[in-house]
C-alpha cells in the first residue's frame, strides 16, 4: 500500500511539474501592436482623445 502511494505522489508531483512548465507555452503570446491598437481603441471609445488624434496614432501604430 505504502508503494502505491508514494508512485501516485510522485506522479502528481511530476504532472504539476510538466503543467507548469508547459502551460504558458500553449497560450500564444498577443502582439505588441495589436496591445497598443486595443488601448487606443478603448482611449477612443472612452472619449479620451478625437478622432483626429486617434487616427494620427494608429497610423503611427501600423508602420
Amino acid at each position: 500500500m505504502g508503494g502505491l502511494t508514494m508512485l501516485i505522489f510522485w506522479g502528481a508531483v511530476i504532472a504539476l511539474i510538466v503543467f507548469v512548465v508547459v502551460r504558458p507555452r500553449d497560450t500564444p503570446a498577443q502582439p505588441r501592436e495589436t496591445k497598443a491598437l486595443d488601448t487606443l481603441q478603448l482611449r477612443f471609445a472612452k472619449g479620451e482623445i478625437d478622432e483626429e488624434e486617434y487616427r494620427r496614432l494608429k497610423a503611427a501604430l501600423e508602420k
